[in-house]
């Protein structure tokens, strides 16, 4: 018998009708939300950054493909990794595909970035059946300069992630739980390696030729990219279990979709 409360269809009805008020309201503040953010000023984007794309060399102006917006996911994937950070790629399962109508519907590109050389990159998007384009920015300070990897002396001193400063990373996480130690491990990666990464977006303009960075999230200000999350906060049990590891969608064995 379950311990969770019981009710009629009647009750239900009224209970959720009570939600619905706050829901829209939730909802009209996430309109509000979007208006600030497009309400921020832009800031110009002087230095040159390369890109390892397909086609070759590239520019950040380059990775707009001709559309005037373009959307960052800093995909956590270092160089010395040997797969895609777990929870990154759970999030890129999401967001597959529907860069294709961002790119049609909105004239905005949607590009993953990361650290990693391209080709181990694409091996990796193969095995995940990914299509979204990918390039690597190992050739510049792209990542560092968007907050999405740092240094070991960063580390070691001081650095900047989701607009607060840090000395010792492993706050971000719950060091008792060995969530951070296996993450790491799925990655193929040490700790130190690890630790280099982190996830983010970023959002650019192109305009009369020149870039401009007009927004960034981090940490939390991610959850509204990760599909999954918004499907389960809508589920009955929510986010039960979330202190584990995500599993690539290749790796769950003995589970049928």
């Amino acid at each position: 018998m379950t311990d969770h409360k019981l009710g009629t269809r009647e009750e239900w009805l009224a209970a959720r009708r009570e939600l619905l008020v706050a829901e829209k309201e939730h909802t009209r503040r996430g309109d509000e939300l979007a208006r600030r953010r497009r309400e921020l000023p832009w800031v110009r984007v002087d230095k040159d950054y390369a890109f390892d794309a397909e086609d070759g060399r590239k520019t950040l102006a380059d990775l707009f493909d001709g559309r005037s917006q373009l959307l960052v996911y800093h995909f956590m994937f270092g160089p010395e990794f040997a797969a895609g950070c777990p929870s990154c790629s759970s999030i890129g399962d999401g967001f597959n595909g529907f860069h294709v109508h961002l790119a049609n519907r909105a004239d905005a590109r949607l590009v993953c970035v990361s650290r990693a050389p391209l080709q181990k990159l694409h091996a990796y998007r193969r095995r995940m059946g990914w299509t979204f384009p990918w390039v690597s920015s190992l050739a510049s300070d792209f990542n560092y300069d968007f907050a999405a990897s740092f240094t070991p002396a960063q580390l070691r001193e001081g650095g900047e992630y989701n607009f607060a400063t840090f000395g010792d990373r492993t706050p971000l996480f719950e060091p008792d739980s060995g969530f951070l130690a296996e993450t790491a491990a799925s990655a193929g990666a040490d700790l130190s390696e690890f630790l280099q990464e982190m996830p983010g977006m970023s959002a650019f303009a192109l305009s009369d030729g020149a870039v401009y960075h007009t927004y960034s999230a981090y940490a939390r200000g991610l959850d509204g990219l990760w599909g999954a999350y918004q499907w389960l906060d809508r589920a009955p049990l929510g986010r039960a279990g979330d202190d584990h590891v995500w599993l690539r969608h290749d790796e769950y064995e003995g589970v049928t979709a």
